[in-house]
């Protein structure tokens, strides 16, 4: 079977617009679909990257432009300036791990869910609460909030040294094999690569 490796953060807006189409596209294709949350930031720090705050305002200004062409392009939400950004984005992420190997709920919902706090919802999903009604809504157990954090500390690191490994340098990021599909505007190539419609 065809493996994919999602790298992503919750806070990132780019997941944000990413969606449920990974999941859409891996199940096409027939593949599995594992996801693999990190730290954006020391994923920058490593492979030479900058958080937006030390970005240049040029950039800054291209990324808010960017961000609403996208969101009119995919039909999507999104307030450029939303109210809780940035976030520790790591007890969310810790949630995504406890959800995927506990299992009994829908993934693809469940990251969607954390991103449309943030980014459309104006909720800090570094707080318990907000974590909880979104592991609730994708059917999972609320509890994973609490019992997952000493798990998801143990593998959020691993997954960055994991996406270093494998040539990952921004997020969201997906490796099929030796393909490399850094973006969410590069989700169409993933699906001609797999050969299914994106």
């Amino acid at each position: 079977m065809t493996h994919i490796d999602y790298y992503l953060s919750p806070i990132s807006p780019w997941t944000h617009m990413a969606g449920t189409r990974p999941a859409r596209i891996a199940a096409a294709a027939g593949a599995s679909l594992r996801y693999k949350p990190l730290d954006p930031t020391a994923l920058f720090q490593r492979t030479g990257g900058k958080v937006l705050a030390e970005r240049h305002d040029s950039r800054k200004a291209y990324r808010l432009q960017e961000l609403a062409r996208w969101a009119e392009r995919l039909d999507m939400p999104i307030r450029l300036q939303p109210a809780f950004f940035p976030t520790n984005p790591a007890p969310a992420s810790y949630a995504i791990i406890a959800a995927q190997k506990a299992g009994g709920g829908d993934m693809a919902a469940l990251v969607t869910g954390l991103t449309r706090a943030c980014w459309e919802d104006d909720r800090n999903i570094a707080e318990e609460d907000v974590i909880r009604d979104c592991l609730i809504a994708a059917g999972f157990d609320p509890g994973l909030a609490f019992s997952g954090m000493l798990q998801g500390a143990e593998i959020y690191p691993r997954n960055l040294e994991d996406a270093v490994a494998d040539g990952v340098f921004g997020l969201p990021f997906f490796k099929v094999g030796e393909a490399s599909f850094w973006g969410q505007d590069r989700l169409d190539f993933m699906a001609a690569h797999l050969g299914v419609t994106g």
